[in-house]
């Protein structure tokens, strides 16, 4: 898949996320999603939280995109420098019938803050970029080196929060990831 096909289903993924997240669901009864081995599951660590997954952690529209292109979910390690993030979910979605590297990556975990200053750490001392946001410290990798970036020249991207991190591809990609915050 070349770069050009790439951007193209970036962008319909994100469309359908926006469109799915705008649309009125009145009266729309959700299906109930089987387990599947793609979806990977982790506990949040609260008892009163809804299981992570795969699935659970994106929208129902940018899920039913990525399937429909025929990508599925496979579960990495979430580890941010040092620090593991057990508790956490981390996705790569892609094809996986055929050899590429393409694909979209999610992640959500709950962080305490001792933890989240070790990772940012890390993270600057490997040259990647911090700034702070309404939402929390956005900490992105320098986009000389990113496989790809959003509109905004933003590559790999992680958005700690008040006891939570999430990671995607882009900044622009952590919109879609839902997670626990």
């Amino acid at each position: 898949m070349n770069l050009r096909r790439l951007a193209a289903l970036i962008g319909l993924v994100m469309i359908a996320a926006i469109l799915t997240a705008c649309a009125d669901d009145a009266g729309r009864t959700p299906p109930s999603p089987e387990p599947t081995a793609s979806s990977g599951e982790a506990s949040t660590g609260s008892p009163s939280d809804a299981e992570l997954t795969c699935d659970s952690m994106i929208s129902d529209g940018t899920v039913a995109a990525l399937t429909d292109a025929g990508w599925t979910a496979e579960t990495r390690d979430f580890i941010i420098g040092d620090v593991e993030l057990s508790d956490g979910l981390l996705c790569f979605w892609a094809d996986f019938t055929v050899p590429s590297d393409h694909g979209q990556m999610y992640g959500w975990s709950p962080l305490d803050e001792s933890d989240a200053e070790r990772a940012q750490k890390s993270l600057e001392q490997e040259g990647w970029r911090s700034e702070e946001g309404p939402e929390g410290v956005y900490v992105t990798e320098d986009p000389q080196f990113a496989m790809s970036t959003d509109e905004d020249g933003y590559g790999m991207t992680y958005l700690f929060g008040d006891g939570w991190v999430k990671v995607a591809d882009t900044k622009q990609g952590l919109l879609l990831v839902e997670g626990r915050d």
